[in-house]
């Protein structure tokens, strides 16, 4: 959660599409793994976010919670830096796009402006998720359940077993996935992209979400762990490890 907190401040420091990045690839089909947090896919010119939890301050407030309210400009500072360095024609963000059914309604002027500018002269795919099931409110772009595009299927929560009909790959968000690595005698913990080449689980975009290890139980049944991977958010690029060296 710090280290998201500490992108908002520091974008900028950040220039060029390949600075930082990894390249990989999920069912045949190329992307690009971003410090900031997106996928890039550029055959399809598409970029992927998830989880991006907006108005999380405002849906604790709510329940008479008080939390920072600078969380959605946090976050959507990050995001547009991360389209303003891939100009993509398509945007994709993959659930949880607000914490609760209520955000996206309440959403203030201002920020519903932003994004707004951000969607101008591109398609923007709201996926709807757990948190916010009903899609959005008076937002550019359309919300459904699950989209095929590019040779991939992009949901919420990643299906283990689930076969969509002309479609193999997977990118899904929901878990915020998070792993552990020991470096110079510390253990350092970061967001990350876990993939086994044929899904990948994207990590929470969301400055204030939390993360979950890759040997959560939840995460069981997902992936070959004989090939999974996990490229890790570090502060100026990605950082892959496999699941096998990884610790906790």
């Amino acid at each position: 959660m710090m280290h998201r907190l500490g992108l908002a401040a520091r974008t900028a420091q950040i220039s060029g599409p390949a600075a930082g990045t990894q390249e990989i690839a999920v069912n045949g089909i190329a992307a690009v793994c971003d410090p900031l947090g997106g996928l890039y896919l550029p055959d399809a010119r598409t970029l992927v976010v998830s989880d991006l939890h907006l108005e999380k301050g405002a849906a604790f407030a709510r329940r008479g919670m008080m939390l920072p309210p600078y969380d959605t400009i946090a976050t959507l500072k990050i995001l547009a830096a991360v389209i303003t360095r891939y100009d993509p024609a398509f945007v994709i963000s993959l659930g949880d796009n607000f914490h609760d059914r209520k955000g996206s309604e309440h959403l203030p002027e201002n920020l519903r402006a932003l994004i707004a500018d951000m969607a101008r002269g591109r398609e923007w795919i709201w996926i709807n998720g757990n948190h916010d099931p009903d899609g959005t409110v008076d937002l550019p772009g359309g919300s459904m359940d699950e989209l095929a595009h590019g040779g991939l299927v992009f949901r919420h929560e990643p299906r283990a077993g689930l076969v969509t009909p002309g479609v193999r790959g997977e990118i899904a968000g929901h878990l915020h996935p998070a792993a552990t690595v020991r470096r110079r005698e510390k253990s350092v913990r970061r967001p990350c992209f876990a993939t086994d080449g044929q899904r990948l689980v994207m990590p929470a975009f969301g400055v204030l979400a939390g993360g979950l290890d890759l040997g959560h139980r939840a995460m069981h049944g997902l992936f070959d762990r004989d090939r999974l991977v996990a490229h890790l958010l570090g502060r100026e690029r990605i950082y892959s490890v496999r699941y096998l060296s990884l610790i906790g």
